[in-house]
């Protein structure tokens, strides 16, 4: 980039260019700026406007000077000891070219150190890799997320290779999206991300579904917060989405005339606070961390509720029913928790879905955790309970205008109806 000289001086008939001479390389070396004047100048006979200034305390510099509407101009084209004579005579040609065709070359180049500043910064701003934008979106979105969300995100970029902490010897694996996590932001093509999923589809088609949803909300995030330009398209193409396919729902749930097999098998479960845990999680139709999470301090024994902290508002009174509470009043205070482990770091209980797959197993019953929450949700029908009692007790939306604004229902009234559902 060239810098431009702050003098504008009057327009006067011809320059003042008396010390002109063929610019050679040793004359240039042996110019010396005169002691008694700010600033001397050389000027070149074969290039006209062409000149060497040089100052008593700086260095000497190629510079132009012409004229632009009725104006002198002067223009730096760059030190001596960078440019040789040929280049500068080209800048110089070029610089006069500008003024031939009614441009002022000082807001010419003005433009173009505009513009390669832009394009410094768009660089800069896009060689920053996918995991590092990736960290900075999870810190920054983390307070307005639930731990399991925070948790998500976490996991579909991770590098893997980490030694887990609960089981000695193994390593945690890579996250779904950890195949883009070094590339620039600025290399993220269509190509990049149709090449993760072709990989990810084979291996762990659901987690990938997943991570793409994330990864479409950051990308969103990038260019609204960060102003990155990034194409739309990068994570929605046709391939993309054959490769991926569409969601399959999960449908398991207990029939009616299987519930008898289901509670034989996990009453038999050796584990206490497993089997109760199970129990407690079909007949609250509740999520799986939402029970999980439970603490002695989230019961209410005297008014028959417990809280659960759920995804949709912070937290839901549940009613506690008389067989909840004979399960749970008996089950061993180790800590805070309700459903503890004196095994697992935290103290609670982690991991219950072994024991209920050796259940089922024992049953002759394909049945996972949820689906003890889809199967409260269908075996309520038999008791003809309000729609609305038991979507609050599941802690679902409201989805009618009369529910959302007009039908509250104390805990009290929830445990009449949760008694008959418990009972039948």
């Amino acid at each position: 980039m060239y810098k431009i000289d702050a003098y504008i001086g009057s327009y006067i008939h011809g320059l003042n260019m008396s010390n002109s001479v063929n610019l050679t390389a040793q004359r240039v070396a042996n110019f010396v700026p005169q002691i008694d004047k700010q600033q001397s100048f050389l000027w070149d006979l074969k290039m006209r406007g062409l000149g060497v200034r040089s100052t008593p305390k700086g260095k000497p510099s190629y510079i132009f000077q012409g004229r632009y509407q009725m104006q002198t101009i002067r223009v730096v084209i760059g030190s001596t000891g960078v440019w040789n004579i040929p280049q500068a005579r080209e800048k110089a040609r070029e610089i006069q070219r500008e003024i031939d065709q009614g441009r002022d070359p000082r807001l010419v180049l003005n433009e173009r150190k505009a513009k390669a500043k832009v394009v410094r910064q768009h660089k800069k701003k896009h060689s920053i890799t996918i995991g590092e934008l990736w960290d900075d979106y999870v810190a920054e979105r983390k307070a307005d997320w639930s731990q399991h969300t925070h948790r998500d995100h976490q996991k579909a970029m991770q590098e893997g290779g980490v030694v887990r902490k609960r089981w000695k010897g193994k390593k945690t694996k890579p996250g779904a999206l950890a195949g883009m996590r070094n590339i620039c932001i600025g290399d993220l093509s269509e190509q990049v991300v149709e090449r993760v999923a072709a990989i990810e589809t084979k291996k762990r088609p659901t987690q990938f579904r997943l991570a793409l949803r994330m990864f479409r909300a950051f990308l969103r995030w990038a260019v609204e917060e960060r102003g990155l330009t990034i194409e739309p398209t990068i994570a929605r193409t046709r391939k993309l989405t054959r490769l991926v396919g569409k969601t399959v729902p999960k449908s398991d749930h207990l029939l009616k005339n299987q519930l008898a097999s289901w509670f034989k098998e996990v009453t038999a479960i050796e584990n206490s606070v497993i089997s109760a845990y199970l129990q407690c999680l079909l007949i609250t139709g509740a999520r799986r961390n939402e029970l999980l999470n439970l603490k002695w301090s989230d019961i209410d024994w005297k008014s028959s509720y417990i809280t659960l902290h759920d995804k949709v508002d912070e937290f839901r009174p549940v009613p506690l029913s008389p067989y909840v509470r004979s399960l749970i009043s008996v089950l061993p205070r180790e800590n805070c928790w309700v459903f503890s482990s004196l095994t697992s770091k935290s103290g609670r209980l982690v991991e219950p879905s072994i024991a209920h797959r050796k259940a089922c197993l024992a049953a002759g019953l394909q049945l996972t955790l949820h689906g003890l929450r889809r199967s409260f949700k269908s075996l309520t029908e038999w008791s003809e309970i309000p729609v609305g009692v038991v979507s609050q007790i599941m802690g679902h939306k409201p989805s009618a205008t009369a529910e959302k604004h007009y039908t509250v229902r104390p805990v009290d009234l929830l445990l009449l109806h949760h008694e008959k559902i418990e009972a039948w």
